[in-house]
């Protein structure tokens, strides 16, 4: 059964930086795919960006540029650098997993940025 822990959210002022990370229990096949979602207040939940276990990565065009996925497979831990971040980045965040799409989610992480 998967498990996924996020860390590393906060309060930070625009344009600064945070990284999230989240650790993952579970067999390879099913946490080949370990991505990213935010939901903001109001808002319904939307895709950030994913990391594959072979390397793919995709990115939401909201954050392209800014915002860089990562993976240690060894450690089954995928992290999120953010940088530039902007108020409206302002959500929780969640760490999900599965092998082709996404099945389990974490709890989330709360990132607030302040003008």
């Amino acid at each position: 059964q998967v498990q996924l822990v996020e860390s590393g959210g906060g309060l930070v002022q625009a344009g600064g930086s945070l990284r999230l990370s989240c650790a993952a229990s579970g067999s390879a096949f099913s946490i080949n795919v370990l991505a990213w979602y935010r939901q903001a207040p109001g808002k319904q939940r939307e895709f950030v960006a994913s990391a594959t276990r072979g390397g793919t990565t995709n990115y939401a065009d909201s954050v392209k540029g800014r915002f860089t996925i990562s993976r240690d497979n060894a450690k089954k831990t995928v992290y999120l650098a953010m940088n530039s971040l902007e108020v409206e980045d302002t959500a929780v965040y969640y760490c999900a997993a599965g092998p082709l799409d996404v099945r389990t989610w974490g709890q989330g992480t709360q990132v607030t940025v302040s003008s």
